[in-house]
């Protein structure tokens, strides 16, 4: 921030929680620059409020929030932050598997209520990770990270893009990772007919966007046992309220969009976000463009 102070006069959302549409249109009305989180919607119509906006630096990979097709036609650069948080959210995925397949929330859980009583032959019994069989949909720079760390488990990788067909990866998966971008062509990509294609043993893990999962359908699997569970980061809407439907599922795990939170991560997110907005602000290319 003192890079971007040093050549340009600032104005910081100061709040815990994000602007409205409203308040952010108020208050980007006039800027020639915005740096954006994942929580700020750049849409069509709060790109027409702003006139002198030149350039877009979204701190964060994904850009499914800002309206590309508007900014382009404006002539507005957009970036990103792509690389720096590749294996964050890739250890954050295997984290997520390994606690879904040895059930920690449930055994973590009974120790502060006081129900370790024993060691028990038959309690906690979880899935077995080493050998098992690791689907990855969509293999980019972070799901090609989560394979590599399968490597060290024995694991049997199979991988598929967004725009490959995944039928046979869900039959043959004992679990299935998620890592492609939110697009029209991968919203709901799964839904009950995909979850009914998995394993009554599989367990899902999405540390890409909410969207991708049809909750209410994933609701429905877990309670029916049409899997075994699943493991989320990110979910639809976000933040889920705590009477959230989804929340009352069966062995579900869902943690708070945490993927990229190591010091290390955010701040060269932060770095790179600064770069990028500097760069357009000053007419030159951005180190990390999205249109």
């Amino acid at each position: 921030m003192l890079r971007l102070q040093a050549a340009h006069d600032v104005e910081v959302w100061e709040e815990r929680l994000p602007p409205t549409p409203d308040e952010l249109a108020r208050h980007a009305a006039d800027a020639e620059g915005l740096l954006t989180l994942l929580t700020d919607r750049v849409d069509a119509a709060l790109i027409e409020a702003c006139p002198r906006l030149r350039t877009i630096s979204n701190y964060a990979v994904g850009y499914d929030n800002i309206d590309l097709a508007a900014a382009s036609r404006r002539g507005i650069t957009v970036g990103n932050t792509p690389d720096v948080l590749t294996d964050a959210t890739a250890d954050l995925t295997f984290a997520l598997l390994l606690a879904a397949a040895r059930k920690l929330p449930e055994a973590t859980r009974a120790v502060h209520e006081g129900d370790w009583l024993t060691w028990e032959p038959a309690r906690y019994l979880g899935a077995a990770v080493h050998g098992a069989t690791l689907g990855i949909i969509g293999t980019g720079r972070i799901g090609r990270a989560v394979a590599t760390r399968a490597e060290g488990f024995g694991m049997r990788v199979i991988g598929a893009g967004s725009r490959d067909p995944v039928d046979e990866l869900l039959a043959q998966s004992d679990f299935v990772s998620l890592h492609v971008p939110l697009t029209e062509a991968t919203r709901h990509l799964i839904n009950a007919e995909a979850l009914g294609r998995m394993r009554p043993t599989a367990i899902l893990i999405n540390t890409a966007r909410g969207g991708i999962v049809d909750q209410a359908a994933l609701k429905t699997a877990l309670e029916r046992g049409t899997i075994a569970g699943a493991a989320l980061d990110v979910t639809d809407p976000e933040p889920l309220t705590p009477d959230d439907p989804l929340l009352r599922a069966p062995n579900l795990i869902v943690t708070p969009h945490i993927g990229s939170a190591t010091t290390a991560a955010r701040e060269r997110m932060a770095e790179l976000a600064v770069e990028n907005l500097l760069a357009g602000l000053a007419g030159r290319p951005l180190p990390h463009q999205a249109n």
